[in-house]
Parts: C-alpha cells; structure tokens; sequence
C-alpha cells in the first residue's frame, strides 16, 4: 500500500525534471536535531523532501490543495445527483438472490457540463469602477485558471493520497456494519489485505454507489482536466501548443469521452461484479488515474521532443488501430451481452455453457480471449510515443500497463476455470490466444 503512494509522487517528480533522477529525492541535510535516532531523521527527511511531501512545510498550500479536491469531488457527486439521468440495472448479485442494484447513468453529461463550467461558468470577484468612481466588486464568469493546476500538480497528488486513504478508512469501518453483501476475495480475515481489496462489494448511501461513481467520474474527468492544465501551461509558456501537446490531449480526451459515453458497459466488469471496494480501487481510481496517467502530458510542458507531423501521422495510425481494436470488442460484447439476438451480434457463434452462460468464438473474441486489452495497450503506447524516444519516463505507462494486463489476464482466466469448470478448458481450445492472433 506504501508502495503505490511512493510511486505516484516519483513519476509526478520525473515527469518534470524528464528522467529517473534519485539524486534529490531525500535532502541531503534535515531540520531534525543530530542526536535524534535513525527513524526519527528518517521521518524528518520525508517531511523535509519536496517530492515525497510536497508543500509540507508551506500549510496554507496544502490546505488550499485539499479544499480543491475536496471541492472536485463534491461537485461531480452534485452532477450525478441533479444531472438527468438513465437508471440501468446492474448485473445480478453473487448471493444468488437475483437482485440488480440500479445506477445513474449521466456521466457522460457530466463531461460536458464540467468542461462547459471551466471553460466560461468559473465564478470569481473583480473590482470595477461605478458611475460616481467608487471601487466595488462584482461577481463575473470566465474561463478557471488551469495553470494552478500545473503549478501545485505534487502537491495535488499528495493530499488525493491522504484523502483517498481516509476514504479507505472509512469503507472499511462501514463494511462491517451487519447485513451487508461481502466481497468473496476482500474477505479472508486478514485485515491489512481486506482493507487493501475492499470488503463490501457495493458501498451505496442510499442510491448512492461509491465503487461505480469512483470509477469514472472524479479521477477519470479530472485526468482529462490535468491535460488541458498542462497545455494551458505549455501555451502560456511558448505562446502555441505544439502537436505532440494537441495529439495526447486529443487521444486521452477520446478515451475518458468513450469512457463515460459507454458508461453502462462497467456495469458488467469485475470491478463492479466481484472486487470490494478498498484501497485498491479508492486510490486507483481516485489518485493513480488522473496523476499517473496524465504524466505525458506533464512531462511535455517542460521537455517537448517537437516532432515533425509525418511521425505524428504514423503515431495517429497506431492510436486509431488500437481504438478500433478496443472499442470494437467491447462494443461487440456489450451488445451480446444485452441482446444475442441483435442484428449487429446474431451471426456470431458461441459456445453455451453448462451455467447457462454463452461464451463468444468468433468475430473479434474468436480471434483472442483478450484482444479487447491488446488494443487497450496499443492506444497505450502511442500516448507514450508522442513524448519522443529520449526518456523512459513517459513510457511508464506502457510497461505498467502491460504488467497490469497480464497479471488481469491470468487472473481473469483462474476466475473462468473456477466458474465455468471444463466448459472453460473447452473454449480455450476453440480460442487458444489470449493477446494476439496466432502469437500470444
């Protein structure tokens, strides 16, 4: 659980000097007094580090910090609950009981009305002069400055850390409230990793979900609103917005609008169906997400490779394959899922299985058993690619990812044995890769 937070703030850090520096991370003096023992000025050097605690010693930037993400995160919760909306079942609960809880499916509206706000509905106070020359302050509308973003980017990161393991905290406590429905691997009686995989499977306030509201509105918008931040930065810096700055606003601000346009689709991920809701996701999707992953786009401000358009066309090339790959197996799945008997989806063949389940051999899913996240990883690569070949640092995504994919992908398949049984070994044996055709 520490490793993750640590990680976090490192690349927020690479990301502005451009490279793996660990030079300055820990400073090479503290406040600490020289008999104080080794813990103790260990302690000392994390509160004096600039990285690791960013603004620690400045606390009205802290507190301001965390008033924003305060504020962020009640404001989407204010547009989830006043925005129009479609109510949608969710998959049936594991206990058996057939039950589907219902969610608010508006946050693709809540794109727009967030974007919409920060471009010309940010309120601020300016002074005017009135007919008789007297000074007077008046309520005006424009666009919010973004570049504060950029400017407290750490230390935005560091206090989402805090809140996010306070919030952790709390769900914890919750799920041992009586009656509740359990995750089966957030469960085992260990309280470290319980707390880390989360116990209760769906934390709701009334019609409130946490896990389904946590995983696309705050973090996921907020990514996209850092990259703009970043370009409003880079433009206020060189006076124009250089093409690898436009590509990867352009290729993560399609991706978080698909996102959020096929909102319903999460309805069916594990995320949703089977994990708790612990640290795991409460920091995931509320800190790792739009400060890890907007970590091009920060690394571009200060360290812009300026490439020629020729190899950004080709970079264009392997972002739209990798979306078509993406969109079109999940696309192809969901509608399968909702209706086999689509006209989009009733060519396809399947293999029914003894648990009433049917499992999809052929168009995109007869190719591999997780092709959707090969091109999940290709769209991946070309954000990294915009960033150039100088540094490593804005290819962390790529390698994580991949890392991640895997680890999901045997996961996943351990998952299916246990729920399918020999109908699973069966369908691997129809479709016997799991990443690229005839490769992997």
């Amino acid at each position: 659980m520490i490793f993750l937070p640590l990680v976090t703030l490192l690349l927020t850090y690479w990301a502005s000097v451009g490279s793996l520096e660990f030079n300055h991370i820990l400073p090479a003096e503290t406040s600490c007094s020289p008999d104080a023992g080794f813990v103790s000025m260990y302690i000392s050097k994390l509160k004096d580090s600039s990285v690791l605690c960013p603004s620690c010693a400045e606390s009205p930037v802290l507190i301001s910090c965390a008033w924003v993400i305060i504020g962020w995160f009640l404001f989407q919760v204010l547009l989830e609950r006043i925005l129009p909306c479609e109510i949608v079942l969710g998959a049936p609960l594991p206990d058996g009981s057939g039950k589907r809880l219902p969610y608010r499916i508006n946050g693709h509206l809540a794109f727009w009305v967030t974007l919409l706000v920060l471009d010309i509905g940010w309120p601020k106070w300016t002074e005017i002069n009135d007919e008789s020359g007297n000074i007077k302050q008046i309520l005006v509308f424009g666009r919010a400055p973004m570049t504060w973003l950029y400017d407290n980017y750490s230390t935005l990161a560091f206090v989402t850390i805090i809140l996010t393991t306070m919030l952790s905290a709390y769900l914890y406590m919750k799920s041992f409230d009586k009656g509740l429905l359990l995750a089966v691997g957030g469960n085992s009686g260990n309280h470290v990793y319980d707390f880390f995989m989360g116990r209760e499977l769906n934390p709701r306030w009334g019609g409130f979900d946490w896990k389904e509201f946590c995983e696309l509105r705050p973090g996921l918008i907020g990514w996209m609103i850092l990259n703009v931040a970043m370009m409003s930065k880079q433009y206020e810096r060189l006076g124009y917005v250089t093409g690898s700055m436009i590509l990867i606003n352009i290729f993560q601000g399609l991706y978080v609008w698909d996102a959020l346009y096929q909102e319903r689709a999460i309805l069916t991920t594990m995320d949703i169906t089977t994990d708790g809701f612990g640290f795991m996701l409460v920091f995931g999707d509320l800190a790792w997400v739009p400060f890890t992953y907007s970590l091009q786009s920060r690394y571009l401000v200060d360290h812009d490779p300026h490439l020629q358009w020729p190899v950004l066309a080709c970079i264009i090339g392997v972002n739209c394959f990798g979306y078509l790959v993406f969109r079109g197996a999940n696309g192809q799945k969901d509608a399968f899922r909702r209706n086999p008997n689509a006209a989009e989806v009733s060519h396809l063949t399947y293999l029914q299985t003894k648990r009433g389940t049917k499992l999809l051999t052929s168009g995109w899913w007869g190719m591999a058993r997780k092709i959707n996240y090969t091109g999940d990883w290709i769209m991946g690569l070309s954000w990294c690619m915009v960033c150039g070949f100088e540094s490593i640092v804005p290819y962390y995504y790529a390698i994580y990812f991949a890392i991640l994919l895997i680890h999901r992908s045997i996961r996943d398949d351990h998952m299916c044995k246990e729920k399918y049984g020999d109908d699973w070994d069966k369908y691997k044996s129809i479709v016997p890769y799991r990443f690229i055709p005839g490769v992997i």
